[in-house]
């Protein structure tokens, strides 16, 4: 069985990364890749967590299922937004959002 140390590595790997390029992007895709990266960090934390303080509940599982359902519908609907920025800026830069005020 894998120590719960080494998931919660990963997890911490994943959700600095994710940080980083939260806060160093310019380009939207970025951006939003980087935002999934600190959800999936956090979905293996609650699956961990769960596993390892509560094997026989299903809780932890079920709030990951969850948290990837509502991931989805966040990128659905980030992805339209950004395809809106592109058609009224011609570009996906952080920089030039706020011409979509005009």
């Amino acid at each position: 069985m894998i120590p719960m140390e080494h998931y919660l590595i990963v997890s911490s790997i994943m959700f600095f990364v994710g940080l980083y390029g939260f806060l160093s992007r310019k380009n939207l895709l970025a951006i939003l890749i980087s935002i999934e990266l600190i959800l999936n960090s956090v979905e293996i934390n609650f699956s961990v967590f769960n596993r390892y303080l509560f094997p026989e509940h299903m809780e932890g599982m079920f709030f990951s299922l969850f948290g990837i359902a509502i991931s989805a519908a966040e990128t659905a609907v980030a992805i339209a937004i950004i395809i809106n920025v592109y058609r009224v800026t011609q570009e996906i830069d952080v920089r030039h959002i706020d011409k979509m005020k005009y």
